[in-house]
């Protein structure tokens, strides 16, 4: 009887070990998410460059190819660089995104209470780059329709809560939902006042199209590695493994305290 409780033990010993390693399996791919995600939207760089430039103005539909429209209150270079925040804010963020990216999701969900809060605060002004890696990558044009339907936001005035609404329904990184206007025009409904004639023609004609095309050469020819790129005075933070929002937050508080 002694050793039939014995066994028991064991094996009840066992299972606990068992699940207590799943769990740390578990929390160690947590901890490394960002990391992780990051290294499958870095692989897709070499690939883009090529399958981008062979497929410039082969678009179909609203993907085909046309004039440079840059949305409007674009900035920067060339107008590409999208804002959000007040210009005399101390800090500036440059942001280097592809809305299929799973790693820029991960950035977005971690950083994103930390950004508007500071933003909000005018103490954080950041600048959006939307690039199309992932299109080249796997296939589709999830990446250029997306970053188009996010720039015919910004014509609106709505661009920072229409790309949250991207972010947080953003598909599998395999799955190319973000290449279907429906879907862009029927998120666009979780956003007050977005949906509106304007937005969807914007979205359907492809109007900021070769404007996005203009900004991922422009993210290539800039020699970054992969996406998010996250720039602050020229840093990429987002490589500082010891970066949190938290220590994030505190540089800004201090640059805005001169």
């Amino acid at each position: 009887m002694s050793e039939k409780n014995g066994d028991g033990k064991r094996t009840a010993r066992e299972r606990l070990t068992v699940e207590r390693e799943k769990q740390k399996s578990a929390e160690k791919r947590r901890r490394t998410l960002i990391v992780g995600a990051s290294v499958v939207c870095v692989l897709g760089l070499a690939a883009v460059i090529g399958v981008v430039a062979a497929n410039s103005g082969k678009h179909k539909g609203g993907d085909k190819a046309g004039p440079v429209v840059a949305p409007s209150g674009a900035q920067g270079k060339d107008s590409l660089a999208i804002p959000v925040g007040k210009d005399g804010a101390k800090s500036t963020l440059t942001v280097w995104e592809d809305f299929r990216c799973p790693a820029c999701q991960a950035f977005e969900t971690a950083y994103r209470p930390t950004l508007h809060e500071l933003v909000d605060a005018g103490k954080l002004r950041i600048d959006y780059h939307l690039v199309r890696l992932i299109d080249g990558n796997l296939g589709g044009s999830g990446s250029l329709r997306a970053a188009n339907a996010a720039a015919c936001a910004q014509d609106a005035g709505k661009f920072r809560d229409y790309h949250d609404v991207l972010y947080a329904n953003q598909p599998k990184e395999t799955d190319d939902t973000f290449g279907d206007d429906a879907k862009l025009i029927e998120l666009a409904g979780k956003v007050k006042g977005l949906d509106t004639p304007a937005f969807r023609k914007c979205v359907r004609d492809g109007t900021h199209n070769s404007w996005v095309d203009k900004s991922h050469k422009a993210f290539q020819s800039g020699g970054f590695s992969g996406t998010p790129t996250v720039l602050l005075g020229g840093k990429n933070i987002y490589q500082d493994q010891t970066m949190t929002p938290a220590k994030l937050k505190q540089m800004v508080e201090d640059a805005d305290k001169g």
